[in-house]
């Protein structure tokens, strides 16, 4: 048997693309992908599934919906040009950063040519996007993030204060906090409404609460903070919303968004560019986290977070901790 004849099993071809086993079951329940079958009924991914599966992950990178995908691949083109421009547009963004970063370069090298050291404050660092001094329950410690990612997901065991610290970052950032009161708007705004849509059709389902979350996030262009996403969403719902947050990119507004589902939070699918903030339960300084199994914190953030029903288990849990 050469190499291009072997057969991976769910775990292997999702480890070989990068991607969840739970993802690749969903790719197949949505009939984007069909395994080969053994005669005992086990599945198995062979060269034309595993190049089937490459495409769709492809096209998921490029945002689009699982709906969308089914369209690109019955041979329909308009949802793939739209998302090409639309990473076309991105690309050209980070480009324009990087020539901007190149010239800077080229400045203080032709300051040191010509004896003048450049500022090396300037050179090696910039100002932290965000720095505050941690409420209660920390002792005034100052926390700083140096950049604010597309979205970062704040995670923490019951009692670490990641609400606090949600709130405090709110405050901080100018933004608003969407807390777990949020009802239903009576109107949602045109850009809520497209994101709505393309949720849909990712297989969410329409309830008031899917509304008020995305009301919160879509609304502002300036950086939210939301409590507890998931709160009040189906699993379908919140493997979407994972989906649509992973979508988000370099010119959207920032988004810090609490969770402690692996739905919406899926560490073997973390974009490129977004953040992990952790809340020990210790009440030591948050610190970010890679999304790299053996990086510091990664077992800790994999421990915070589980299923939606395993979630569900523990719905209106509090932790009581002192005023």
């Amino acid at each position: 048997m050469t190499r291009s004849d072997v057969f991976l099993s769910p775990a292997e071809a999702a480890r070989t693309v990068g991607i969840s086993a739970k993802a690749l079951r969903l790719y197949e329940q949505r009939g984007l992908i069909t395994p080969v079958r053994s005669a005992n009924g086990w599945r198995h991914y062979g060269p034309e599934q595993m190049a089937g599966i490459r495409h769709i992950v492809a096209l998921r990178t490029l945002g689009l919906s699982l709906a969308q995908i089914a369209a690109v691949l019955s041979g329909e083109s308009h949802d793939l040009d739209k998302a090409l421009a639309e990473h076309q547009t991105r690309l050209e963004g980070s480009l324009t950063g990087l020539l901007d970063a190149i010239e800077r370069v080229r400045v203080w090298r032709n300051d040191l040519s010509e004896g003048r050291a450049p500022d090396l404050a300037d050179l090696v660092a910039t100002p932290p996007a965000l720095s505050l001094p941690l409420p209660w329950p920390w002792n005034s410690e100052i926390f700083a993030l140096r950049r604010l990612s597309p979205v970062t997901y704040l995670v923490g065991p019951l009692g670490s204060g990641k609400t606090r610290l949600a709130m405090a970052m709110a405050e901080a950032l100018g933004g608003g906090f969407v807390g777990l009161d949020r009802g239903e708007p009576d109107e949602l705004p045109a850009a809520a409404l497209r994101e709505l849509e393309w949720l849909l059709e990712d297989g969410a389902v329409d309830s008031p609460a899917l509304r008020a979350v995305l009301a919160g996030m879509v609304s502002e262009e300036r950086p939210r903070v939301i409590d507890l996403v998931e709160d009040g969403l189906d699993e379908a719902t919140q493997l979407a919303l994972g989906g649509w947050l992973r979508r988000r990119g370099e010119g959207d507004a920032p988004l810090v968004v609490m969770t402690r589902t692996s739905a919406v939070l899926d560490l073997d699918a973390v974009s490129a560019g977004h953040a992990i903030l952790y809340c020990p339960a210790n009440h030591s300084v948050p610190f970010e986290v890679l999304a790299v199994a053996g990086s510091p914190g990664y077992e800790s953030v994999a421990n915070c977070l589980g299923t939606p029903e395993a979630r569900a288990r523990t719905a209106g849990m509090v932790a009581r901790m002192a005023p």
